[in-house]
């Protein structure tokens, strides 16, 4: 999966990269070659301490940008890897990898037109790694007889290499240039000797010096200097004579909209859950105007109960049309006033539907309007 990811991420920036150039005083660069010195320090992970893990690479590499933004290199490292256990100790051995690797200029595929002093490459590749020397490990392995390596190999170990990593590089238009670049390397379970099911992962970090050659440029095309304009003597232009025509224009107007929401309920029942409904039109009237309020009014209706009893269910309604409002809808409760008129006012004939919330708000919205005009402008020469 790794391998087949890394593979089609090369590709697609290969054919996005493709037609990218950077300016230059000498027009636009289009390829070069390179060689390149590289030194650095390796870590090749396990379950031990990392600092005890450190040791020295170098590296050489050869190379070509096809485009500005595109090219690939040879590139051979290696010197000695490391590898053991907190409790017995470490050993050595050496190793050399050679890998064939894509280069990705990103710099250039980000802003194509500008020359970089610092430009960041993506690096990518896949090779073989070959380690020997490893008679540290074997050594370990026969003087512990309790401790279990199964799989400390001599001789040599013949690896696959998978790499990816990014690269700091100066200037691409001068002769020298220095880098940074840091990698990670997939390599076989038992490089280091020992097998957990996983591969067995590489970490460099490098800093190089490469000398850059053949340099290629595409320049542009030089403008060809414009002919002079003839020099025409003006005649005097007849005065224009005015036209009436139509046109058309939009103007933004202002329109009111209205909310009224009305709400029943049973013989002293006050909770407004289910009406999902009606709350969210409430609620996306206040959405959409967020510059108006509304009023929630409780009612209790004249014909059962008292005037205290009534007001009490009244209240009780606002506020829990109100809260509900807020809690379940996300409604501003600032923008909600709630008011209560008992079994005073009865907005309705029918005696049981006056045991409720009505809810009231207006607002302004803008609409363009088309309209037509005749005007008089001058006439056109």
């Amino acid at each position: 999966m790794y391998k087949k990811t890394l593979m089609a991420a090369a590709l697609c920036l290969l054919a996005s990269g493709a037609a990218m150039a950077q300016d230059s005083e000498k027009g636009k660069l289009k390829s070069y070659s390179f060689v390149e010195a590289q030194g650095g320090i390796q870590l090749t992970l396990t379950d031990a301490k990392m600092d005890k893990l450190i040791t020295p690479m170098a590296a050489l590499s050869f190379g070509h940008y096809f485009s500005p933004a595109v090219g690939a290199r040879l590139h051979v490292s290696g010197w000695e890897s490391k590898s053991g256990y907190n409790d017995l100790g470490f050993y050595k051995w050496n190793y050399i990898t050679t890998n064939a690797d894509l280069l990705v200029n990103l710099s250039n595929i980000i802003w194509p037109k500008k020359d970089h002093c610092l430009n960041l490459v993506f690096v990518g590749g896949v090779g073989l790694t070959t380690g020997w020397g490893n008679d540290d490990a074997n050594k370990m392995a026969a003087a512990n007889h309790g401790l279990n390596m199964p799989f400390v190999w001599d001789g040599t170990r013949l690896s696959h290499n998978i790499r990816a990593g990014l690269r700091l590089e100066t200037d691409a238009r001068k002769p020298f240039g220095l880098s940074l670049e840091v990698a990670a390397n997939s390599l076989d379970d038992r490089f280091n000797s020992k097998y957990n099911n996983n591969d067995d992962w590489m970490l460099t970090a490098a800093l190089g010096v490469s000398f850059r050659f053949g340099h290629k440029y595409c320049k542009p095309a030089a403008k060809p200097a414009p002919e002079p304009a003839p020099v025409v003597k003006p005649e005097p232009a007849p005065a224009p004579k005015p036209i009436t025509k139509v046109v058309t224009r939009n103007i933004e107007k202002k329109v009111p909209v209205t909310l009224h929401e009305e709400r029943f309920y049973k013989i002293r029942e006050a909770s407004a859950d289910g009406n999902k409904a009606q709350m969210e039109r409430v609620a996306k009237f206040l959405k959409d105007y967020p510059d108006t309020k509304v009023t929630v009014t409780g009612y209790a209706d004249k014909g059962t109960g008292n005037s205290k009893l009534n007001a009490k269910y009244a209240k009780q309604r606002a506020d829990q049309y109100k809260k509900e409002l807020v809690d379940n809808y996300g409604a501003d409760g600032n923008r909600i006033i709630t008011d209560s008129k008992g079994d005073s006012v009865q907005p309705f004939e029918d005696n049981d539907k006056n045991r409720c919330v009505i809810v009231d708000g207006s607002a302004e919205k803008t609409v363009i309007e088309t309209i037509q005009e005749t005007v008089t402008v001058p006439a056109e020469e």
